[in-house]
């Protein structure tokens, strides 16, 4: 008896802090009848995981493949397809940047036993973690150092599946391996919804549902703002066209029309000039490039700079960068990775990525003083 009762105790603590999720329901705009706990935590934005009650016990499906039971003691019954977690865990592995801002989010570094490496880190705190060994560098994808692994002792490692793999050697050591696939996420708010995913794992619901919340409707305000100031019918506005991507080793990796930073862009008030693509990304020879974006208005480009990045050193790396409309007019928007934790934190920031830019395509929309995060023209 005691236990249904600190059950619903729980879930009714959840349900409050989270009640504007509550209203809004799932993605589809329904919500789910069996346990009102996990209505503030379906996602609205996120595809690439569901969750639902099922007895008191959570139920979280990653994908297609991965099914955990989240569960707060070990007699707790499970689906046989479910594997069980005990939660909140206390000590995990992160493999990327984008897993990293969610615990830096919801400040939970004590939970973060390991990371893969620190290169492009600027946390301060994760710095010192590093360096008095509270959390171990584990080496990278497919090249893991399993005893570091083990000496982590975490309760389960976070993994991003890619084409590099190399997971095999950690499967053997009987860790749960949970699947964080927020970088496939092809929404902004999709992408940074994962933070409430990885609450439910350190017992973090509440705070995770009120970040979340601020995050969106920030970003919604200000989508909205942007969309009633193109769309005025008392001014016929021609929307500013925008190429992203730079070559490197002989291609330019091109972000797709459906990629989430196209989205970013429409949002703000820009039309990308690779708007029909159907894919997330592609790599392009500089000719079809140059045929597409010539003579887009803006040029955005993230890169890793040692030192101060100029249009100099822009042509130096390809000299028919010169050629193109945004290098003449000095209109291209850069981020220099070396200089600002892009990665570190921007999976969790959308709204502040899509205030940068609306502050360049139409900065009559924010306050006159207001200061950059991550892009701004390149001087």
């Amino acid at each position: 008896m005691k236990r249904k009762i600190w059950i619903f105790a729980l879930a009714a603590m959840v349900l409050a802090a989270c009640s504007q999720g509550s209203r809004n329901g799932g993605a589809s705009g329904e919500t789910d009848s069996t346990a009102d706990s996990t209505l503030s935590l379906v996602p609205k934005f996120a595809t690439g995981y569901s969750v639902r009650d099922s007895a008191g016990i959570r139920l979280v499906d990653v994908g297609k493949h991965d099914h955990f039971a989240l569960v707060t003691t070990d007699d707790a019954q499970v689906p046989e397809e479910y594997i069980k977690v005990r939660v909140p865990i206390k000590g995990t592995l992160c493999m990327t940047a984008l897993q990293l801002s969610n615990f830096t989010m919801l400040d939970a570094h004590d939970v973060v036993r390991g990371i893969t490496g620190t290169k492009n880190l600027f946390n301060k705190d994760i710095l010192q973690r590093v360096n008095d060994g509270r959390i171990v560098k584990i080496g990278m994808e497919g090249n893991f150092d399993t005893e570091m692994v083990l000496a982590a002792n975490p309760d389960v490692i976070f993994i991003s599946p890619s084409k590099r793999g190399g997971y095999e050697p950690i499967k053997e050591t009987g860790i749960t391996l949970v699947p964080h696939l927020g970088y496939k996420e092809l929404d902004p708010l999709g992408q940074a919804e994962w933070v409430k995913f990885v609450g439910m794992f350190i017992g973090k619901e509440r705070e995770a549902c009120e970040l979340f919340a601020g995050i969106e409707q920030r970003y919604n305000e200000l989508k909205e703002k942007v969309r009633s100031f193109v769309s005025s019918d008392s001014v016929h506005r021609q929307l500013p066209t925008v190429t992203s991507g730079e070559m490197h080793y002989g291609t330019w990796h091109a972000v797709g029309g459906k990629n989430y930073l196209a989205q970013i862009f429409r949002d703000a008030g820009a039309e990308y000039v690779i708007n029909d693509d159907e894919t997330s990304g592609e790599n392009l020879e500089f000719e079809k490039m140059y045929e597409l974006a010539a003579n887009a208005d803006y040029w955005r480009i993230l890169n890793s700079f040692s030192g101060d990045f100029s249009y100099e050193a822009l042509k130096a790396s390809e000299p028919r960068n010169e050629l193109f409309k945004a290098f003449k007019e000095r209109k291209v928007i850069y981020c220099n990775m070396k200089q600002q934790p892009y990665y570190e934190m921007t999976p969790v920031q959308p709204d502040v990525l899509l205030k940068d830019f609306v502050a360049i395509f139409h900065p009559e929309l924010v306050e006159p003083d207001y200061e950059p995060k991550y892009y701004r023209l390149l001087k």
